[in-house]
């Protein structure tokens, strides 16, 4: 191989590593905006039946906010797709019903695949054929 195709080679994957992360951070920040808007959903639907004193799902969003850490400006995006969320439900289920009760449950699921999909993305890859880097991580998950 010459040396400027093989310092190409190089080059682009060092390039192409940060542009990964960069989309792989760009998927997650979305993600965390959908779980947001689902969180205030959820919100919505649980007080109708429940009452609205009650605080289940804003307390879980309060947790997911002081979690991330996020900078301000997605901070308040996060925020405002909560109460997107919230505004959205609220309008649409007035009455604690059937309709509403499905309505949940859905939210519920959207919201579970969300933070699966979260959590899948947060773990370290593994290569095949690595070593675990821990006695947690081979003999003890044994």
């Amino acid at each position: 191989m010459s040396r400027p195709f093989l310092l190409g080679v190089l080059l682009s994957a060092f390039v192409a590593t940060p542009l990964l992360a960069q989309e792989r951070a760009a998927d997650e920040r979305q993600r965390l905006l959908d779980l947001s808007y689902v969180l205030g959903e959820s919100h919505a639907l649980r007080q109708v039946c429940q009452g609205e004193t009650d605080q289940f799902w804003r307390s879980r969003m309060v947790r997911l906010t002081e979690v991330e850490q996020a900078d301000q400006a997605f901070d308040a995006q996060m925020r405002e797709r909560f109460n997107t969320g919230f505004a959205s439900r609220r309008s649409e289920f007035p009455l604690c019903d059937e309709a509403s009760r499905k309505a949940e449950a859905a939210a519920a699921r959207r919201g579970q695949a969300l933070a699966q999909k979260l959590s899948q993305s947060m773990r370290p890859t593994t290569h095949p054929g690595a070593t675990p880097d821990s006695v947690a991580d081979g003999e003890a998950a044994r």
